[in-house]
C-alpha cells in the first residue's frame, strides 16, 4: 500500500512516522508547503517526497492522509474523492458547516471513505468510559463534567488560523460526550473570557471557555477549556450516574493537587501536552485508518460525526458571542435537516 501524506507539520511528523513502519504500508509519499520540511522527513525515514501536491496524485498512491492547515482540508478531501482514494483528515473539515457539508457531499457522491482524526475515540480511558456507560454501570447518566486544559498559549500567528477554542479545542470533549453517552446535544449556554494575554483578544478569541450542554434524554454535561494551564496538560471527563462514578483521565501524571491531609500527592511528572497524552491513540487511529483502507473493518469516525461535533462547537460560538442559550436546531438554517 502507498499512502500519501499531505503535510509534514507537527502532528503530521507523527502520522508519517506511524504510517512508515506499518507492516502493511510499502511507501509513502510526503509533500508539504514547506518543501525542505517534506524533504528532510522523507530522508530521515527513507520514504519519497514530493514537490506539491498534484504529484501526490498523478503519482499514484492508494490513500492519502490530510495534516495540513484546516483551511486547505475541504479542498484536498473533495479531490481525494474525485480521485476515488480513501481518505484520513485530521479535524475539522472545515471552520463552517456549509464548507464541511459541501466536503461530506462530494464524499459520499464518490462513495469513498473519510476517516476524521478524532483520537480520543482511541484512547483507553473513553473507551472505558463508553463501555461502562453502554454497559448500564453507572444507570441512569445524569452529569457529565468534561475538560481540556492546554498548559501553554498557541502561537499569536496561529490563533486567528485555528477557528477558536470551541472549534478546536472542546471539539474533542463535544465528539466524546456524543461518542461515550451515546446521546445527541440538543441545546448550549456557553461563555468565554479573553481575560488573559491580548493576542485571544487581538484574534477575536477567548483563552478560557465553558459550556453548559443539554442531551437528548435530559442528561445535563459542563464542558471547559483554557489555553493557560500552567500545571500542565489536563484533559477528563467525569460521568455521574444513579449507580456509579467514573472519571476518565485521572491518573499519577494528572496536574492537579488535592488540599485534603490525606489526599494524592502532586504528579511528579504531569502531562505536558496532547502529543505525550495521547500518543497511543494517534498511533491506533492510523492503524484503523490501514485496516479500513484494506477493507477490514468499518470506518471508525466518518465525516458525519465530525459535523456532529462541529454542529455543537458553532452553538456555542453563537451563544458566547450572543449570549443566550442557543438550540443546535437553530443552525438548521437554509440546509434541510436530513443533510445535516
Amino acid at each position: 500500500m502507498r499512502i500519501g501524506v499531505i503535510g509534514t507539520g507537527r502532528i503530521g511528523r507523527i502520522h508519517a512516522n506511524t504510517l512508515s513502519r506499518h507492516r502493511d504500508v510499502g511507501s509513502l509519499i510526503l509533500t508539504d508547503a514547506d518543501a525542505a520540511r517534506a524533504q528532510e522527513l522523507a530522508h530521515r525515514l527513507g520514504e519519497t517526497a514530493a514537490p506539491g501536491v498534484d504529484e501526490i496524485f498523478r503519482w499514484g498512491v492508494d490513500a492519502v492522509v490530510i495534516t495540513t492547515a484546516t483551511s486547505a482540508h475541504a479542498e484536498l478531501i473533495g479531490r481525494a474523492a474525485r480521485s476515488g482514494l480513501p481518505v484520513f483528515c485530521e479535524k475539522p473539515i472545515a471552520l463552517d458547516l456549509p464548507g464541511t457539508l459541501q466536503a461530506i457531499g462530494e464524499v459520499e457522491t464518490a462513495g469513498t471513505v473519510l476517516q476524521m482524526g478524532f483520537q480520543r475515540r482511541f484512547d483507553a480511558g473513553y473507551v472505558g468510559a463508553r463501555e461502562a456507560v453502554r454497559s448500564g454501570r453507572l444507570g441512569r447518566l445524569h452529569t457529565v463534567r468534561a475538560l481540556t486544559s492546554d498548559q501553554s498559549p498557541p502561537s499569536a500567528a496561529w490563533l486567528p488560523l485555528s477557528g477558536g477554542l470551541y472549534r478546536d479545542t472542546l471539539i474533542h470533549d463535544f465528539d466524546m460526550l456524543r461518542w461515550v453517552t451515546g446521546r445527541e446535544v440538543v441545546d448550549v449556554y456557553a461563555a468565554g473570557s479573553d481575560a488573559g494575554p491580548a493576542m485571544f483578544r487581538a484574534a477575536g478569541d477567548v483563552d478560557t471557555a465553558a459550556a453548559v450542554l443539554t442531551l437528548d434524554d435530559g442528561t445535563l454535561a459542563t464542558a471547559t477549556a483554557t489555553r493557560l494551564n500552567g500545571a500542565g496538560y489536563d484533559v477528563r471527563m467525569e460521568l455521574a450516574g444513579e449507580s456509579d462514578q467514573i472519571v476518565v483521565g485521572l491518573d499519577d501524571r494528572t496536574p492537579i493537587a488535592s488540599t485534603e491531609p490525606t489526599g494524592p500527592p502532586a504528579a511528579d511528572k504531569p502531562w505536558s501536552g496532547f502529543l505525550e497524552r495521547f500518543g497511543p491513540a494517534y498511533e491506533a487511529e492510523l492503524n484503523a485508518f490501514v485496516e479500513v483502507v484494506r477493507g477490514e473493518r468499518a470506518n471508525p469516525c466518518d465525516g458525519r460525526e465530525a459535523l456532529q461535533a462541529l454542529r455543537v462547537a458553532e452553538a456555542c460560538e453563537v451563544s458566547r458571542r450572543e449570549r443566550r442559550p442557543v438550540a443546535l436546531a437553530e443552525l438548521l438554517g437554509g440546509t434541510s435537516a436530513a443533510a445535516l
